[in-house]
């Protein structure tokens, strides 16, 4: 007797990669892009990319007016990493921008070690803020760049309560 052999349907699995996985996929010029992008959406004009290799670590720059009488010049520097930047790099960057801006800003899909975290805030040198990758997604899911809101539910348990049977095997009427 022949049996036909039953074939499981295929199934297809589809992997989103999340927003970090992405960001560290892209080319480093495209990164350097994004974060164009994303200074901009978060209030940053004349923003600009300087790219190329005799950039003395600054790709890019821009202004970021803090009221009617204050504009700063921001100067920033982008880091397609999945490690961590070291102290030595926040001190490169911040003598790569001394005369040039009041403001840098580290992005990076990475991390900073607890020595760059000091650099960045040490006394009498001008301020760098740093943004790890974990802050990065959130700057673009506050935006809303390049990611989609998605709305989940949990069950609410006690809704349900008094419509489950208790322990005489009775269904209880609200």
């Amino acid at each position: 007797v022949d049996q036909e052999e039953e074939v499981p349907e295929k199934i297809e699995h589809t992997f989103t990669p999340g927003l970090l996985e992405v960001l560290q996929s892209v080319t480093p010029k495209g990164f350097e892009n994004i974060c164009k992008r994303l200074l901009r959406e978060h209030g940053f004009e004349n923003v600009e990319v300087t790219g190329g290799s005799h950039d003395g670590g600054i790709d890019g720059y821009g202004t970021l007016e803090l009221n009617p009488f204050v504009t700063i010049k921001v100067l920033f520097q982008c880091k397609r990493y999945k490690g961590t930047v070291s102290r030595a790099q926040v001190g490169d960057f911040r003598n790569a921008m001394l005369g040039r801006a009041e403001k840098g800003i580290i992005l990076t899909t990475g991390t900073f070690s607890e020595d760059a975290k000091r650099e960045a805030t040490r006394d009498g040198a001008p301020p760098i803020e740093l943004i790890d990758g974990q802050k990065l997604v959130h700057l673009f899911e506050e935006k809303q760049l390049g990611v989609k809101p998605k709305i989940i539910y949990d069950v609410d348990l006690k809704f349900f309560e008094p419509y489950m049977e208790t322990k005489n095997g009775k269904t209880e009427a609200m």
